[in-house]
């Protein structure tokens, strides 16, 4: 028999792991029965996480590590034993705003392209205008891509523009009414604009951190140790619905089933452009092609590593305004659980590092790194400023970040 675990979920393509791992039998396999609860922002998706509503989520890793800190609510603990996928979001502009910053028909080169809404900053603050962006949450990759990079470029997030959150099937929406001219959401929201007529793709969040962590599969922390083999066996029919995934000759038949009304309720056209790496990036122009645009399988994409965890932690302190604490450190990177994915996957063959942590943004080529189980190689994992964050060092990393 069975054992059912329900899953909460926001209509986006990085959502795909544990639905193709039901729709292809691989949950079945595992001896599991997924039930899903589409919602249409995050906010609604942890709250039925904490209230006990579902077993497991879809999850911003940022917002996991946020609530397990008590950031704006009462602190109880998440654990996000699975990457769901790293990249996959972009930054999409108005295309009044993205014909007066970006030129060509790729996608823009991030400093160059910094650079120019740096200025066109100054000219419309210099006539009472403040630019406002919209991210999915506070707590989100988005908001900690996009303030990255805008940071490095020269704008001050929060003083030279303003940041507000809009929930992903809005966005084009937002963007058409005029409320934000710019927006940092995941697929296949940015496209949705664009095939609107109502916005422009400029980039994509691979090229501000090309391994950047994304989404996560979160759960309470009692649950997680209360249904520990569920949630293994959970891990092992991601991981083959990962493989699955990415092989091209699937990639018509995946998104059509997450198109279905009761997934993203979208179109399979628009969802195959994020799958296939292959972007239109204004109406009525033609598909570019982005390497790894999204990244759901390779390089042990899933594993959570310690090291992103803590990351993110310093972005909150960043952003937030929040002295180092050791405590809140080591309470932030518990939170990813790359012993549970270890324990998942041990004598399946599939790749696991030999490492829990690793310096970020320090890889600028192919390098063979030791494995647990398996052989691995890492690809280029660089920031586009050049930065190597340190996790043995978040103060001293702080300290030379504007």
């Amino acid at each position: 028999m069975s054992e059912k675990l329900t899953i909460g979920f926001l209509p986006l393509v990085d959502a795909c792991l544990p639905i193709l791992a039901q729709e292809h039998g691989f949950a079945e396999e595992a001896g599991l029965t997924l039930d899903f609860v589409r919602d249409v922002s995050w906010a609604t998706v942890l709250d039925r996480l904490l209230y006990g509503h579902s077993d497991a989520a879809h999850m911003l890793a940022p917002l996991a590590i946020a609530t397990t800190l008590g950031r704006n609510r009462p602190p109880q603990p998440l654990s996000a034993p699975f990457v769901l996928g790293l990249n996959g979001n972009a930054v999409t502009l108005s295309n009044d705003l993205a014909a007066r910053v970006s030129a060509g028909e790729t996608l823009g080169n991030p400093r160059v392209l910094g650079e120019n809404l740096a200025r066109e900053v100054r000219d419309l603050a210099a006539r009472g205008v403040k630019l406002r962006f919209g991210v999915v949450h506070r707590y989100s990759s988005h908001s900690y891509m996009l303030r990255y990079w805008l940071a490095a470029c020269g704008i001050r997030p929060d003083r030279d523009i303003e940041i507000v959150t809009v929930p992903p099937p809005f966005v084009a929406d937002a963007l058409a009414s005029g409320e934000v001219p710019g927006a940092c959401v995941g697929e296949p929201w940015n496209s949705v604009c664009v095939e609107r007529g109502v916005g422009t793709i400029v980039l994509a969040t691979a090229q501000i951190w090309l391994r950047g962590v994304e989404k996560v599969l979160a759960l309470r922390e009692p649950v997680l140790e209360d249904r520990r083999p569920a949630t293994e066996a959970l891990i092992r029919a991601m991981r083959k619905a990962g493989r699955h995934f990415v092989q091209p000759e699937n990639w018509q038949a995946n998104a059509e089933i997450l198109a279905r009304p009761e997934y993203l309720d979208g179109d399979a056209g628009l969802i195959l452009r994020s799958i296939s790496d292959r972007l239109v990036l204004r109406k009525g122009g033609g598909p570019v092609h982005y390497s790894d645009f999204m990244f759901q399988y390779r390089e042990a994409a899933n594993f959570p590593w310690v090291s992103q965890a803590e990351w993110l932690y310093s972005q909150m302190l960043r952003w937030d305004g929040l002295a180092y604490s050791a405590e809140d450190a080591q309470a932030a990177a518990r939170v990813f659980r790359p012993d549970v994915y270890r324990t998942a996957l041990m004598g399946t063959g599939d790749i696991l590092p030999g490492a829990s942590s690793k310096v970020e943004g320090s890889l600028r080529g192919l390098t063979s790194v030791t494995a647990q189980q398996g052989s691995m190689v890492l690809a280029q994992n660089s920031f586009f400023d050049g930065g190597v964050f340190d996790p043995d060092d978040i103060p001293g990393y702080l300290a030379q970040r504007p």
